[in-house]
């Protein structure tokens, strides 16, 4: 028997399929996100990566912002539970989990026997997401991935005052025009977000072991950025961009289970 979970957020799709024994036969993901053709592609990757139909899979879960849009998934639960789930299988004793999307970025801590304790999101606003290293490095001419290494060269430390990722824009770009290194630039671009996401993680409070997941968490300097604003080593959950989906994965294995 084969499970199903598909993450579908705002900006991207991200499927894992696992049989009854919670072996991950297949993880996928594209940058195409809820309102596009994304989960559809998504779904058909997976399928031929695990060598399977979609017929042989006998529940699905769908979570993210376009979780209610999926007609075909049996149940829908929210990405909180789901990045829970996620993590707490592949990293047992995770105790606090950060999770930077493209659109918002949550907070959430865990009990000791890995259930949702408590959660703090901000969706409000992108200064605190991916979308705004995606501006940054759109202001700097260079992909997500060079960003990053752009940001561990970086010598001399710049701030980005506003918090408004518009105005944060037109401030970069004011700073470039004065000469400032564009390493300096993204390094300033990471210490905006982590400011920010870290303020989210003290309203509930940090405990070890910290965990990110999420797209961001592949941008290591990201990652180094965040640990110093909360004082904590972090743990960067294997493939992170797919832990909600394997969170929905394991939900649709205990949902069929439990019919």
């Amino acid at each position: 028997m084969y499970f199903l979970g598909i993450d579908i957020g705002s900006s991207s799709s991200k499927v894992v399929i696992i049989d009854e024994n919670k072996n991950i036969l297949a993880r996928k993901a594209r940058n195409l996100g809820t309102g596009t053709n994304g989960p559809e592609m998504v779904i058909a990757e997976a399928l031929e990566e695990a060598g399977i139909t979609e017929d042989q899979i006998v529940y699905t879960v769908a979570t993210g912002y376009g979780r209610v849009t999926h007609t075909k998934a049996d149940k829908q639960i929210t990405e909180i539970s789901c990045h829970g789930k996620g993590v707490a299988h592949l990293i047992p004793g995770a105790r606090t989990i950060i999770d930077i999307g493209g659109q918002d970025a949550k907070v959430i801590k865990l009990t000791a026997q890995g259930n949702v304790d408590n959660f703090v999101m901000n969706e409000k606003c992108a200064a605190g997401t991916g979308r705004f290293l995606e501006v940054m490095a759109r202001i700097l001419n260079c992909s997500l991935d060079e960003l990053s290494d752009l940001s561990m060269q970086s010598t001399e430390e710049v701030e980005i005052s506003n918090t408004c990722t518009v105005f944060a824009e037109s401030e970069v770009i004011s700073q470039l025009a004065q000469g400032t290194a564009r390493e300096d630039v993204a390094k300033g671009a990471d210490n905006s977000i982590t400011s920010r996401v870290a303020g989210l993680a003290r309203r509930i409070g940090i405990s070890p072991v910290v965990v990110m997941s999420g797209g961001v968490a592949m941008n290591e300097s990201v990652v180094r950025s965040m640990e110093k604003h909360i004082g904590y080593d972090i743990t960067v959950a294997p493939h992170p961009q797919t832990v909600g989906a394997l969170g929905a994965a394991l939900f649709a294995l205990e949902s069929f289970n439990k019919k």
